[in-house]
């Protein structure tokens, strides 16, 4: 296992740049999820650590070496793929060890790799059978082995989920957390669904169009976000947004309104702040709170009952929809007014550029 450097790191088809100067530094044993919409380059990313996209510019350090040049088999690195690209031929047995026959390692040592490969995933039952006798879940652990048997110093992870049904998807979320503090290893993980990206990861990379949007834990990306795309992308449901003006500022508290949401005060730090700049508000949907009269008052267009909670598509006065997620199960009806408590301890604002003030 090793630590990660990517320094001004960039990689461009012909005239078109799909990383842009990516700097990031990966830490010995950390669970590491980029995370992103379609097309913004996290899988490109990915494949040009494993050796198996050029890199046009910057540089790559696994350890303590600089590998822009070097084969993929020489990184240090594995890699499980979205298809777990199985020999259907082999029993799994023989599909965890064929890297290791290939390598030339003795059948003695190789037996007792794959063995405790196995092991570790709680599949030794499974090493007799071929692929095709096995479910969704069991491949993935199989694809997972073949990388884990090599011993590499980074594991790579390209979606390796998205294929397996909702709630097998979360076993193996839990199974892979498990393995990553079994094995203390370096694990760099894709994928688009940020739900995984919360539970899974010591620290999250969101990317939109190649350029790295933010970098922390998830908590920190959840609760500050750097800019109105990483408060949008991260939290389910995402996250609430209105303009507003700012009325009043003094040393502990900005006063605002707009259109959607009466007057709110709220107590935070005014730095730059003056009456009559445009900022934008944002509030999630869990933070919202059904009252008697509220800072926001819309029509019901669609209640989800889903026994815990009860989540509201509340129409506002300008046509924009916001989501409120409100504790238990509330009787309300499409079509009723609902007026809503905004918390103000936990509103964003996000200036005319799009950044986050706090």
């Amino acid at each position: 296992m090793s630590s990660l450097k990517l320094t001004q790191l960039r990689k461009s088809y012909g005239g078109l740049e799909v990383i842009k100067g990516v700097d990031l530094d990966i830490e010995h044993g950390e669970f590491v999820v980029f995370v992103g919409p379609s097309g913004c380059g996290k899988s490109t990313l990915l494949r040009m650590i494993a050796g198996l996209e050029e890199i046009t510019g910057g540089e790559l350090v696994i350890g303590d070496r600089v590998v822009n040049d070097v084969e993929p088999r020489d990184r240090g690195i594995a890699m499980v793929f979205q298809s777990y690209a199985l020999y259907p031929h082999m029993t799994v047995y023989n599909n965890v060890g064929f890297g290791l026959k290939l390598a030339g390692v003795p059948k003695d040592i190789r037996d007792k790799k794959i063995r405790e490969t196995a092991r570790i995933l709680q599949m030794e039952h499974l090493l007799d059978r071929k692929p095709s006798q096995l479910s969704g879940g069991q491949r993935q652990r199989v694809a997972i082995g073949r990388a884990i048997v090599r011993q590499p110093e980074v594991f790579l992870f390209d979606e390796p989920l998205s294929n397996l049904d909702a709630a097998l998807r979360v076993d193996m979320r839990m199974e892979l957390a498990k393995l990553h503090k079994d094995l203390g290893a370096t694990m760099i993980y894709v994928t688009h669904d940020q739900v995984e990206a919360m539970t899974l990861a010591d620290k999250i990379v969101v990317l939109d169009g190649g350029v790295v949007q933010q970098v922390g834990s998830p908590i920190e990306l959840y609760k500050k976000p750097a800019n109105l795309f990483v408060a949008g992308f991260i939290g389910s449901p995402k996250m609430n947004f209105t303009p507003v003006t700012v009325e009043k500022v003094d040393g502990a508290s900005v006063t605002v309104s707009g259109q959607d949401i009466v007057r709110l005060t709220v107590r935070r730090e005014t730095v730059g702040l003056k009456p009559g700049d445009k900022l934008t508000l944002g509030i999630r949907p869990h933070d919202l709170k059904q009252a008697q009269s509220g800072a926001i008052v819309g029509r019901i267009g669609l209640v989800e009952r889903l026994g815990n909670e009860t989540v509201v598509n509340l129409e506002l006065p300008t046509g924009s929809t916001w989501l409120a997620v409100l504790d238990g199960d509330r009787p309300l009806q499409r079509g009723e007014s609902l007026a809503l408590d905004v918390d103000a301890e936990s509103v964003r604002f996000f200036d005319d550029q799009g950044l986050g003030l706090d």
